[in-house]
């Protein structure tokens, strides 16, 4: 059985965002059960955590939002990116990238090398 890690400090945002610009408009419950799929079952996203993080982007300009149905015909609200939030989208994964390529050179540098 999997053990579902909690989401990291600075990476919901972009998860968020990515989430978004590849499915399109979806509600809050939506987003966290698509993040924990891709993730593979392996994160584990409660409301608690989500929502300030749809909030705050949201007042920032990166996501908006309205109420519509959801499919069990319940009033949701549903979140899309705006123009800002695609921009923002590429910056977080730029910063992602470059952050992901000094820690690999971390796990790859020997004593020898620092010589």
């Amino acid at each position: 059985m999997k053990q579902k890690k909690d989401v990291q400090q600075g990476t919901l945002t972009l998860m968020v965002l990515k989430t978004l610009h590849v499915l399109g408009p979806l509600h809050g419950y939506g987003i966290a059960r698509r993040i924990e799929q891709i993730s593979g079952d392996l994160l584990s996203l409660n409301q608690g955590t989500l929502y300030p993080v749809l909030l705050r982007m949201e007042q920032e300009g990166a996501v908006a939002s309205e109420w519509g149905p959801s499919e069990n015909n319940r009033r949701a609200r549903f979140y899309r990116l705006t123009r800002a939030g695609h921009k923002l989208l590429e910056t977080e994964k730029r910063n992602w990238e470059q952050t992901t390529a000094i820690i690999a050179r971390f796990f790859e540098v020997e004593a020898e090398d620092l010589s």
